[in-house]
Order: structure tokens, then sequence, then C-alpha cells
């Protein structure tokens, strides 16, 4: 397995950016699951920002990726985006970008609530070692810029069906102030 290096993203990475998304849309045909599209630009932005993590190979080969984004007035901070190229699955990759994503934005936003919706089991252990616990949808932001991204996902249907209650995701959040210490 090649040496991979795990980032923060800048405006140096932006070529990666078509195929980050890719990468995304391919991994949830293969599947079956629903995942919110973003735009080449909001993808761009996030970096700019310093609000991505970007894995690479030390001669520049894309691995893996991950975002994040503030909402309800910062008190909310999501984490986005999670993925790894297949080649490199199996080897902790994806622990390693969620573990770098989540120590920024605590490092950014140290009293929001982080949180993430899910249909992976993969996705749903990280989360549980990093503090993460399964919440109602009811417990994240109620910003509607949020609840609007969903839209781009295939099961976005079942979201608005059920007054955003319910989904195939599973709601997980991690509450700085409920950290046992």
């Amino acid at each position: 397995m090649k040496e991979i290096d795990v980032i923060i993203a800048n405006e140096s990475h932006i070529k990666y950016v078509p195929t980050i998304l890719d990468t995304i849309e391919a991994a949830a045909k293969v599947r079956g699951t629903g995942i919110a599209k973003r735009t080449p630009g909001y993808v761009e932005q996030k970096m700019r920002e310093g609000k991505a993590i970007i894995a690479l190979t030390k001669d520049g080969e894309f691995a893996g990726f991950c975002y994040m984004e503030s909402w309800g007035n910062k008190q909310y901070v999501a984490n986005s985006g999670l993925i790894v190229v297949d080649k490199f699955r199996g080897h902790g990759l994806a622990k390693r970008i969620k573990q770098k994503s989540f120590d920024l934005s605590r490092q950014m936003f140290p009293n929001a609530k982080l949180f993430g919706l899910t249909s992976g089991a993969a996705v749903m252990k990280i989360n549980t070692e990093l503090g993460y616990v399964p919440v109602t949808f009811a417990e994240l932001t109620d910003d509607e810029a949020f609840w609007r991204g969903c839209q781009g996902c295939v099961n976005f249907d079942v979201l608005e069906r059920t007054g955003r209650k319910y989904c195939i995701c599973t709601a997980m959040l991690y509450d700085p102030n409920k950290i046992k210490q």
C-alpha cells in the first residue's frame, strides 16, 4: 500500500474536484445509497476556506476526501462527503480522514455540535469511535439550507414524506457538552 498523506485541502487541490465528485457519485451508485450532490464550485469553496480534508499518495494520486460545513449560526457542524477510492479501502484511511476532519471541526468550532447523516456501517462505526451517538433527526440543525442540501439525494422523497423525521440515513451527533470527562 502506498504511503498516503491526510491533509487540510487548499486552493492547490482544486484540480482534484472533478475526480472527487466522480468518486463520490460512483460509490453511491455501487452501494445503491443516496448522497447529496455537491457542485464543483461548492467543493472548491470548501478547499479555499480550509474546510476540507484530502488524502493523497506521495506522488499526488487522489485517495480520499471529506469536507465540513457549519449550520445554524455555527452551532452545528457537519462532516460530509467522506469518500475513499476503492483501491485504498480496507487500510483505515476513512478513519484517518474522518479523524482529521473531526479535529479540524473541533478546532474551528469548539462549541459546535458535530453531526452527520450516513447509511454506511463503516462510517457509523468510525463516528461511534469518535464519540458520536445516534439521534433523531429532530436533534439536528433546523437550518433550512442544510435540509435543502438533501434534495440531491435519491432518498429525499423519504425525508420529505416523513416531515424530516425519518430517512434511510442514520443521524449521528457529537455534543461537546455531553462528553464524559
